[in-house]
């Protein structure tokens, strides 16, 4: 009876996990189409102060900093150590939502957690059949790929820790 309640638990909770992912990749997704978007060499802030021909006093006005000011901000985020909070504020100022997010080069977290997944499945599987080939235990590559494949399959159900080692 203990046995299934926690089968059941475990069910419920890869179940939640796989919920978690969807909604999460479905979020992500608004961030693939702006991968292409350059930066520009000297930063957004800047871009927009000079493109509505805002001078550094003026904005500084607006954020209730000095001209200096306006300038370390730009220069920070140019060389990419302004604060997020930093970014925000500016954003304020110039009547616009400052926006960041992430975008999985994989194309979708569960992608980036099925080659994580095979990557582990395989360091395992291959280290394995290392130390039996010392015996002259080794087994054939297909079974080898089959072995992968299934291991893989297991961690991704499990999302073992170990998985971002």
């Amino acid at each position: 009876m203990i046995c299934k309640l926690i089968n059941l638990q475990n069910k419920v909770m890869r179940t939640n996990r796989r919920l978690l992912i969807e909604q999460l990749d479905k979020r992500l997704n608004v961030f693939q189409t702006l991968e292409s978007v350059v930066i520009p060499d000297k930063g957004w802030v800047n871009a927009i102060r000079v493109s509505l021909n805002m001078t550094l006093a003026q904005l500084g006005v607006k954020l209730n900093i000095s001209r200096q000011g306006v300038k370390s901000i730009e220069d920070n985020e140019s060389s990419g150590s302004i604060s997020i909070k930093s970014m925000k504020e500016v954003a304020e100022a110039l009547d616009m939502k400052f926006v960041y997010g992430f975008s999985p080069r994989d194309g979708s977290i569960d992608n980036l957690i099925d080659k994580k997944a095979e990557q582990l499945a395989t360091k395992i599987v291959l280290r394995a059949n290392q130390s039996m080939q010392l015996e002259n235990q080794g087994i054939e590559e297909y079974k080898i790929k089959e072995s992968i494949v299934n291991l893989a399959e297991d961690i991704k159900r499990e999302m073992r820790k170990s998985l971002w080692d």
